[in-house]
């Protein structure tokens, strides 16, 4: 603004301005968000009890949890609670929850050690749970996941992730051979009815526009990495 460019720093300063506010007022994070929440509709339980539920990680801040020397749930609880529910429905059911650090840093904490103990505060035995605890991202969820528990053929796995996520999460999933069902939870809007809502708190706004962005970045860089077989995964044609 202080140089002879002054008058294309006050332009350019101008459509921040009007960007900011888009992201942070009107509908745009609705509109981004809504194509990846609605991609997979509620897990149908007509077809019978599951074999395993695999559970993604994501909801444990692992730093803080180590800092604290407690479980930090930072975000996307449901990620937790909903396992907690389908133990009880489906007693014979393994429950597999992976997740490592995703920390640029050097750190022994792990995410599976932290929310192991909230799984089994919420009624989950010990005993049924398997850990996977190497995995940095999502891509190695679904890796490490299938080498652990090495799923047989006709076995029926969920897996629980947040709504938006679960595109990315099931494209992965399917090109490293394993074959899963969506059972998404953590919505992040409602329905096709909130598209065009405005909201008038900047942190709901922005939240909501990181998030659908952030995802919207993931799915294009793994599909030009090779890691998805389609840009927006969705249900299985029958």
């Amino acid at each position: 603004m202080a140089t002879r460019f002054a008058a294309l720093g006050r332009k350019l300063a101008a459509t921040t301005l009007v960007l900011l506010a888009l992201a942070a007022f009107s509908p745009l994070g609705n509109l981004l968000l809504y194509p990846l929440e609605s991609r997979f509709p509620p897990w149908d339980p007509s077809r019978g009890a599951p074999d395993g539920i695999i559970v993604l990680g994501g909801s444990v801040d692992t730093d803080l949890s180590a800092a604290h020397r407690t479980p930090v749930v930072a975000h996307a609880a449901d990620r937790l609670l909903a396992p907690a529910d389908l133990a009880r429905r489906f007693p014979n059911a393994r429950i597999v929850f992976t997740g490592g650090s995703a920390s640029l840093l050097s750190t022994e904490a792990r995410e599976a050690d932290y929310s192991a103990p909230i799984l089994e505060t919420a009624g989950i035995a010990k005993a049924r749970l398997i850990l996977e605890r190497e995995s940095r991202n999502t891509y190695e969820n679904a890796i490490f996941t299938r080498q652990l528990v090495m799923p047989k053929p006709g076995e029926r796995w969920l897996l629980v992730t947040s709504a938006f996520h679960m595109p990315r999460s099931m494209g992965i999933f399917r090109k490293a051979g394993f074959d899963v069902e969506a059972y998404p939870v953590d919505w992040r809007m409602g329905g096709r009815e909130d598209l065009f809502s405005f909201t008038n708190s900047a942190l709901d706004g922005f939240g909501r526009t990181e998030v659908a962005m952030r995802e919207w970045i993931g799915l294009v860089a793994y599909r030009l990495m090779g890691r998805t077989g389609e840009l927006l995964p969705g249900p299985a044609k029958d």
